[in-house]
């Protein structure tokens, strides 16, 4: 039996985009649930597979697995041969640490950047202490793509588990029209020359219609 995958709205909902990106890169068989979020009913719905009420959530024959960054490790765990993870463990702990501060951190950017893939204009003025988390975000892209750089156009050379929590980031900064440095603005093209992310995206667009 195929796992599912439960998200919310594909336009805005960016832990859902993390998750999705990271099965993806698993390669497993999993099928989409979307359940639209900021409805009436939207958390009645999401009762029914995730015990805590929110998306993502990945619905296994073992039972269900919430939280974006667990669902990357346990898809890291399952499928070891897709190396969602950097192979050198010092690589590893590099990109666990990224994922963790995107995790845990950046509430100025998210609180006044929301993830809106089919917005398409600047703010009237940019927070200063959002511009303190772009300038912290662009550096670490520019520290992990300059080190790994010999191995890919991602953070860590082929895509993985760190370009799956980075990939909101950079759809924000386009949809907002952030100006950035040219390192920054070469990997949000990246991002978005990214299969899995197009598909996303354009899916996005599409939802945004109906």
């Amino acid at each position: 039996m195929a796992m599912q995958l439960v998200i919310g709205d594909k336009n805005y909902s960016s832990w859902s985009l993390r998750a999705a990106l990271a099965v993806d890169l698993s390669g497993a068989a999993c099928d989409e649930v979307l359940v639209r979020l900021y409805q009436p009913d939207s958390r009645a719905h999401l009762l029914r597979h995730s015990p805590t009420g929110k998306v993502p959530v990945l619905i296994t024959e073992q039972g269900p697995v919430w939280d974006s960054l667990a669902i990357a490790e346990y898809l890291a765990e399952s499928y070891p041969e897709a190396q969602l993870w950097p192979a050198e463990r010092q690589a590893r702990a590099l990109a666990r640490s990224v994922c963790a501060e995107m995790h845990s951190g950046f509430i100025a950017l998210r609180s006044q950047l929301p993830m809106d893939l089919a917005r398409d204009q600047a703010l009237t003025e940019l927070p200063d202490d959002a511009q303190a988390d772009i300038d912290r975000i662009c550096a670490i892209w520019a520290g992990c793509r300059e080190r790994f750089a010999a191995k890919g156009n991602y953070l860590f050379g082929p895509a993985s588990i760190a370009d799956a929590f980075y990939a909101p980031v950079a759809a924000r900064l386009r949809s907002y029209h952030v100006a950035l440095p040219t390192a920054a603005a070469a990997y949000v093209e990246t991002i978005y020359r990214w299969p899995a992310f197009q598909r996303w995206y354009q899916a996005a667009l599409q939802e945004v219609k109906r």
